[in-house]
C-alpha cells in the first residue's frame, strides 16, 4: 500500500488529536465520585474491609459506634479511597451487615450446627460434624462411582454426569478456585458460578 505525504500527515494529525483528547479527558475530575460522599459517622471506629459477595473485591468501611445508652451500632459504607469502587457499593455489598444483624438485632436465625433431614422426613435433626462429613463424603463417592462415564466412543472422558456444582456469590476467589479444582477432580462437567466475571 502506497502512502502519500498528505495521507501520512492526515493519519498523524488524527492520531495526535485522539491522544490529546484522551489526555484531556483523563484530567477531568470524576463527578460521579465527587458528588457521592457518604456521611460517615465520626463517633465510630472505621474498619476497612472487602466485600465478600463476588470476585470484584469492592472496598467497604465497617463503622461501629456505641450510643448514649450503651448499645452498639454498625453500618457499612463504600470506601471512597478504594481504587475499585471509589465509595460505591451494589445492593448486596450495602447489605453485608445483615450477615451479622437483622433489623438491628443479632441474627439468631443463622444455623450454627449441622442439621440433617432424612429422605421423606419433614423434621430436621442436629448431627455432629464428624457424622455429617462422613455422610457427605460417602454420598459423593457413591454418586461418582455410579455415574462416572469413562469413555465416549473411543475417547476417554472420565465425566461425572451425576453431579453438578454451582458456586455462590459469597465465595471468595480462593474458595471458588478450590471448589473448581475439587469438582474437576471428581469429573464434574456441570460446573458454574453465579458471580464469575
Amino acid at each position: 500500500m502506497e502512502l502519500s505525504r498528505r495521507d501520512f500527515l492526515k493519519i498523524s494529525g488524527a492520531g495526535a488529536a485522539g491522544a490529546a483528547a484522551a489526555v484531556a479527558l483523563s484530567t477531568i475530575p470524576d463527578e460521579r465520585v465527587s458528588a457521592k460522599h457518604f456521611p460517615l459517622d465520626q463517633r465510630g471506629v472505621e474498619t476497612p474491609t472487602i466485600c465478600c459477595y463476588c470476585s470484584v473485591g469492592c472496598g467497604a468501611l465497617v463503622i461501629q459506634w456505641t450510643d448514649e445508652h450503651g448499645e452498639v451500632h454498625r453500618k457499612i459504607e463504600g470506601d471512597p479511597d478504594h481504587p475499585i469502587n471509589k465509595g460505591s457499593l451494589c445492593p448486596k455489598g450495602q447489605a453485608m451487615y445483615q450477615i451479622h444483624e437483622v433489623d438491628g438485632e443479632i441474627n439468631n436465625q443463622r444455623v450454627m450446627k449441622p442439621l440433617y433431614r432424612a429422605p421423606g422426613s419433614t423434621e430436621w435433626e442436629e448431627k455432629d460434624w464428624d457424622w455429617m462429613l462422613e455422610t457427605i463424603a460417602r454420598r459423593v463417592k457413591d454418586t461418582r462411582d455410579a455415574r462416572l462415564v469413562t469413555k465416549d466412543g473411543t475417547k476417554t472422558v472420565n465425566r461425572n454426569e451425576g453431579m453438578g456444582s454451582f458456586g455462590g456469590g459469597e465465595l471468595d476467589n480462593e474458595e471458588c478456585y478450590l471448589l473448581a479444582k475439587m469438582s474437576r477432580a471428581l469429573g464434574v462437567a456441570y460446573l458454574e458460578h453465579c458471580a464469575r466475571l
